[in-house]
C-alpha cells in the first residue's frame, strides 16, 4: 500500500507538471498575440500622410562617344 501512495504522488506530479507547461504554453501565445494585436492597432491609429504627386525625374539619354580618329603617329624624342 506504501508504494500505492508513492505511485500517485509522483503521477499527480507529472499531472501539475503537464498543467504548468500548458499554461505557460498558452501565456506565451496570449502574449505575443497581444502584442500583434497592439502594433495593427498602433499602426492603423497613426496618421497617414496625404497622399503626394508622383515625382518624376528627367533623366537624359547616354550618348555614343563619338569615334576617336587617329592620325599618324607622331615621334618622341628624349632629351
Amino acid at each position: 500500500m506504501g508504494s500505492m501512495n508513492a505511485l500517485s504522488v509522483q503521477w499527480q506530479g507529472f499531472f501539475f507538471l503537464l498543467l504548468l507547461l500548458m499554461a505557460c504554453a498558452v501565456l506565451v501565445h496570449l502574449v505575443r498575440l497581444a502584442l500583434l494585436g497592439y502594433r495593427a492597432l498602433m499602426r492603423r491609429a497613426r496618421p497617414q500622410p496625404p497622399a503626394q504627386d508622383p515625382v518624376y525625374f528627367l533623366v537624359e539619354r547616354k550618348k555614343k562617344r563619338a569615334k576617336a580618329e587617329y592620325g599618324a603617329p607622331k615621334k618622341i624624342t628624349f632629351k
